[in-house]
């Protein structure tokens, strides 16, 4: 009888912790303090890892005599279980990096709590009326945006909420972000998006109509653009400084994220058969695609997740059918991390880069680690 051999192990088997949640996951994020990574799972809980690896990859390295060959040996044991949280909501959970090394994640009842490390509830932040919607902590100002269905406030202290923000905007709540200094607000509604000043200036809303829901926003790091995308395809992309606007489409499939490259001075977005890239030299507005970057190959499976890493000019892309690539963005150049499984719905970069973490359909959750060696 023919057996099969052992299988080949990827280097998704050798680099990364996986686990597998009782739902599938629908939002991520690292902790403040780099030292945890929390999933919102479909079943209302949060479940948390650890980023601390007992058998980081640097460990399991080994660089032959002869030839100077570098190799990883597999993992003695199996990872650390996940922390789970109790059910907090009839869905994923709206969450966010707290102050530190906790959590906050926003629950049916309208209540902002704290979550350890450990997935415990560690209190409670600030309650609104009715469920909470989606969340936002801006840790450089210790500033927490809540939204209900139909209005956003901020909280800033123990159980200190503001009044209602008037963003002029049209529709249900979507999504909130806050800009990383903490002094704008974007609120997404189902029909038009808005860029709410909360530093006291009492500048009226920037609103802007959107061609289809959106589905995620993502400031540039010194807060002069902010992308939206979109369900139908493409996004929207604003010019905070100068002023100027415009939507992209055409994507083939929904633009599930969108994110920016410091290192690469571009700008990136899912619902491709590639990574969509552009150079900010010249940004995709007015129909101007001069600087459009071709990134990685182009293929027959949709691009879903991407991340940009923090420090190269690097992008991790999550595609519907289950692989995770690094490209290069402006070159053809990739590594394959994840060879295939279920689709791969979101990505996120540890803040030294060092860390990928990624969330599957199925319920696959994982935590990816990069030797310095390896980008060399």
């Amino acid at each position: 009888m023919n057996q099969a051999g052992p299988r080949t192990l990827t280097l998704f088997d050798l680099l990364g912790r996986v686990w597998h949640c009782g739902a599938p996951a629908g939002a991520l994020c690292f902790g403040g303090d780099g030292t945890a990574v929390a999933f919102a799972c479909a079943d209302g809980t949060v479940a948390v890892a650890a980023i601390e690896d007992p058998e980081p990859p640097e460990t399991r390295i080994r660089i032959s005599g002869d030839v100077g060959q570098a190799t990883i040996r597999p993992r003695a044991r199996p990872p650390a279980p996940l922390a789970i949280s109790p059910s907090l909501h009839d869905g994923a959970p709206p969450i966010a990096a707290g102050d530190g090394g906790g959590f906050l994640a926003g629950t049916r009842d309208g209540e902002i709590v704290v979550l350890g490390a450990d997935g415990a509830l560690r209190g409670t932040r600030a309650r609104i009326d009715g469920p909470v919607i989606a969340l936002d902590h801006a840790a450089a100002v210790a500033i927490t945006a809540v939204a209900g269905s139909d209005a956003v406030q901020l909280c800033q202290g123990v159980g200190a909420l503001s009044d209602e923000l008037a963003d002029d905007g049209e529709g249900e709540i979507v999504g909130i972000r806050l800009s990383p200094s903490g002094r704008h607000l974007a609120i997404a509604r189902s029909e038009s998006l808005s860029i709410v000043a909360i530093d006291g200036s009492g500048r009226a809303p920037m609103v802007f109509g959107l061609l289809s829901r959106p589905l995620s926003l993502a400031w540039r790091e010194d807060e002069a653009w902010l992308a939206c995308t979109l369900a139908e395809g493409g996004f929207l992309m604003i010019d905070c400084e100068g002023g100027r606007s415009g939507t992209v489409t055409g994507f083939p499939m929904a633009t599930r994220d969108a994110a920016w490259s410091g290192p690469a001075a571009a700008f990136v977005a899912s619902g491709a058969f590639r990574v969509a890239a552009w150079s900010m030299a010249t940004p995709p507005l007015d129909g101007d695609m001069t600087g459009a970057l071709v990134s990685g190959r182009a293929g027959l499976v949709a691009v879903e997740s991407v991340a940009a890493h923090p420090a190269r000019p690097l992008v991790a892309a999550g595609y519907a059918n289950g692989q995770i690539l690094l490209v290069q963005i402006g070159g053809r150049d990739e590594l394959l991390v994840r060879p295939g499984g279920s689709a791969v719905t979101a990505l996120g970069w540890s803040a030294d880069g060092h860390h990928l973490a990624a969330i599957g359909a199925d319920g696959m959750v994982s935590i990816t680690a990069f030797p310095d060696r390896m980008f060399k």
